[in-house]
């Protein structure tokens, strides 16, 4: 089994990309106008990452939802925005996924900061370090300065993943068998929605319950954090192992904004600097699950 090549990527995305960007010459609806105009809190930044927009796992109705309620000066896209490998497989593009890239267009014409750093689905991007598309920056990594003066590292983390970077041909593999578990979850939360019960995620729940995946995650976490450490930032923001987390890892801030496939977070940055991790659970009076970086251990 082979990684789809990086050339099959960049067709898939650039016409994913190119079916979004034409979407964006019809008028934008009273809806979004609306939303746009209401008193919703606004913040510093705001950090995204894994949508997997191009896979039927992407939750793009609720990220629409979380992008309205939360405008930003700052916005960054965490990578695996766009899923190249999936589009090379097999095309899936509907119009709720070109809902959210005319969202981001829409905010980086309005005058919203959009950094794009790209990680190992959208691996494709990476060759254009340095660019701007759409008023979209794209980087192969970034730092962020908060307001109260913290140097932020913002990567992807596919980088510190062994499996991807000793032998992509098995991280194909475990990408296959977490779609299929996807799958499998889409249809237990069918029935279980007819029966009136709350979702539940089962990847999530394997998650927590196998000693290895645990083992992982954190090995990863402190792996990230030691090398920002080591590169002289007070703190790191990364996405990649869909496990949203923020705490304190000898010293350095680690900082994990999740998913928006199964976790539906993202990390917030408010205007005095304070961050806060923020799970999506409702359109206009959320049910958010804060976590702050004094919960974190980093006052």
């Amino acid at each position: 089994m082979h990684t789809p090549s990086a050339s099959g990527a960049i067709l898939t995305a650039r016409a994913a990309l190119a079916a979004a960007e034409g979407g964006l010459r019809a008028a934008e609806s009273d809806q979004e106008d609306a939303a746009d105009r209401h008193e919703a809190p606004r913040y510093r930044a705001v950090f995204i990452s894994d949508l997997h927009l191009g896979t039927p796992g992407c939750q793009a109705r609720a990220l629409l939802e979380f992008l309205r309620e939360h405008p930003s000066d700052s916005l960054y896209l965490v990578g695996d925005i766009i899923d190249g490998w999936q589009l090379r497989r097999r095309w899936f593009w509907p119009q709720a996924h070109n809902d959210v890239v005319q969202k981001v267009l829409r905010r980086a014409r309005k005058g919203c900061r959009v950094i794009f750093v790209p990680g190992n689905h959208d691996e494709f991007a990476r060759q254009f370090d340095g660019h701007h598309f759409g008023g979209i920056e794209v980087r192969k990594e970034a730092v962020h300065l908060t307001a109260d003066g913290r140097r932020l590292w913002v990567i992807h983390g596919d980088h510190f993943d062994g499996v991807i970077q000793c032998a992509r041909w098995l991280a194909y593999l475990g990408d296959n068998l977490y779609e299929f578990s996807l799958r499998l979850n889409r249809h237990l939360n069918s029935w279980r929605a007819r029966l009136g019960l709350p979702y539940w995620s089962l990847s999530q729940y394997l998650k927590h319950r196998v000693k290895s995946a645990l083992n992982y995650v954190t090995d990863f976490e402190r792996a990230v954090a030691a090398e920002a450490r080591h590169r002289g930032y007070q703190g790191v923001v990364c996405g990649h192992i869909h496990r949203p987390e923020m705490r304190s890892i000898d010293g350095t801030l680690y900082c994990n904004d999740g998913d928006w496939v199964e976790s539906l977070s993202a990390l917030v940055e408010h205007a005095d600097g304070r961050l806060e991790l923020v799970h999506w659970q409702g359109q206009v009076h959320p049910a958010a699950v804060q976590t702050s970086v004094r919960e974190a251990g980093m006052v």
